[in-house]
Formats: structure tokens, C-alpha cells, sequence
């Protein structure tokens, strides 16, 4: 997905209705819409403003990315499971 795709898709409600909130479910924001924030922040970045961090956080997106793509549902159009892995950036959809 690109940045403005990105930064479009978590403005939806169902954008912020997927992804694990905390242990007791209570968080305002699911981990995978936070992360969806700081790739839109990384991505609109030039490479030399990039730290270590945000290099750290771009890996752990492909790793999620690649355990979740493993996990495909029966429909996946309009999937929880798609809906989370498009928090991080990746629409399933796009590859077929």
C-alpha cells in the first residue's frame, strides 16, 4: 500500500475495529493502527532521516506481515484477518 492509501485506510472504522488492544482489550489504539501511523510517519521520510529505530520497526512489519499472509482465512475480502494485516500496510488482495 502506498502512504496515502495507508494514511486513508486508518482513518476508517474499520481500521480502528481490528488488532490486539492490550490484554484486558481496553487500549484506545490496537498495536497494528499504531504501527500503521509510524509507517506512514517512516515512510514519508527521506533515507538519511531514517534512525536504527525505525529500521528496527520495518523489520518487525515484514516479520508480521510474512507470519500473518501464512494464516489466510477462507474469505478474506473482508476479513478481520485482511483489515489487520492492511493496518501494517500489506493488502492481501493487491498480491493476487
Amino acid at each position: 500500500m502506498g502512504v496515502e492509501e495507508l494514511a486513508e485506510w486508518l482513518d476508517t472504522p474499520e481500521s480502528k475495529a481490528v488488532g490486539w488492544k492490550g490484554a484486558d482489550g481496553k487500549a484506545r489504539e490496537s498495536v497494528g493502527h499504531a504501527s500503521g501511523r509510524r509507517i506512514v510517519g517512516i515512510l514519508g521520510m527521506a533515507r538519511n532521516e531514517l534512525s536504527a529505530d525505525d529500521y528496527a520497526h520495518m523489520r518487525k512489519v515484514v516479520s508480521y506481515i510474512r507470519r500473518h499472509t501464512a494464516q489466510q482465512p477462507a474469505n478474506i475480502v473482508t476479513s478481520r484477518w485482511r483489515y489487520s494485516l492492511k493496518n501494517w500496510g500489506h493488502d492481501p488482495l493487491k498480491a493476487l
